[in-house]
């Protein structure tokens, strides 16, 4: 199953507190469940004015669909073509 990398700008995400961040994650699972087992959500990642979302779906056109019905944004979605890290190199 294809993995995705999204990018939500979202002002200010990186000054909220944790309760906040829990309602964001609540609002996407919520729409995950909805939408049923194709779609996972991996992790995410908060900076500063974006959130960077890691998910696993069968394809682009679910995620824009799940950030379409939960209401925040989907600025960019890009299909992960292999991953790496310090192993990689060895």
């Amino acid at each position: 199953m294809p993995k995705f990398v999204i990018e939500r700008g979202i002002p200010d995400v990186g000054k909220l507190g944790s309760e906040q961040l829990k309602g964001i994650s609540q609002a996407s699972c919520d729409v995950l469940r909805l939408m049923g087992p194709e779609i996972q959500w991996v992790h995410s990642y908060v900076a500063s004015d974006k959130i960077y979302c890691v998910y696993i779906a069968p394809n682009k056109e679910m995620i824009f669909e799940h950030a379409q019905k939960g209401g925040f944004p989907a600025n960019s979605v890009s299909e992960v073509s292999a991953i790496i890290d310090p192993t990689t190199a060895e």
